[in-house]
């Protein structure tokens, strides 16, 4: 008796063994779900990135003032009647 409860004990763990660390176990469904996780914080980031710039693409289609501010500041432009001053450090 001692035998066969030992045989069932064993089958049992051997049929344990797919299900926790097997290929499709519980432990790569845990891996699997931090990486998701991981993933879905990564696409949050991205898509506040993407709302920002799809912000300033419209900014820069419709209005003046930011095709304005850019030309002033990136590239140092200034309107006919004003005057631009620059001083050098020494």
């Amino acid at each position: 008796m001692k035998l066969l409860a030992a045989a069932l004990a064993a089958l049992i763990l051997a049929i344990q063994y797919p299900l926790w660390l097997g290929k499709g176990g519980w432990l790569r469904v845990w891996e699997v779900e931090r990486q998701l996780a991981a993933q879905r914080a990564r696409n949050a980031q991205l898509e506040a990135r993407n709302g920002v710039l799809a912000a300033e693409v419209k900014d820069l289609k419709q209005g003046l003032e930011a095709i304005e501010e850019r030309a002033r500041y990136e590239l140092g432009m200034v309107r006919h009647d004003e005057v631009f001053f620059q001083y050098a450090d020494k």
